[in-house]
């Protein structure tokens, strides 16, 4: 049987909650209770986040952000 390699731009549960410094049992409440709208792959009983998703979500919710010029 022949492998394929992995896509390194989905990442499992744990891997996206350790991506944004959760708990994946806090991602799975998102999930279930649509808190935050954070997109995700279901493949089968999986469920996967695009790296991609990730940063627009995290970007979206950034505050106060610095441009640079400022001291």
């Amino acid at each position: 049987m022949a492998t394929t390699p992995r896509n390194p731009e989905l990442l499992t549960r744990e891997q996206a909650a350790a991506y944004l410094g959760v708990r994946p049992q806090t991602l799975a409440v998102w999930a279930s209770t649509g808190r935050y709208n954070l997109p995700m792959v279901r493949v089968g009983r999986s469920v996967r986040y695009r790296v991609a998703d990730l940063e627009r979500w995290l970007s979206a919710r950034t505050v106060g952000a610095v441009t640079g010029d400022e001291k």
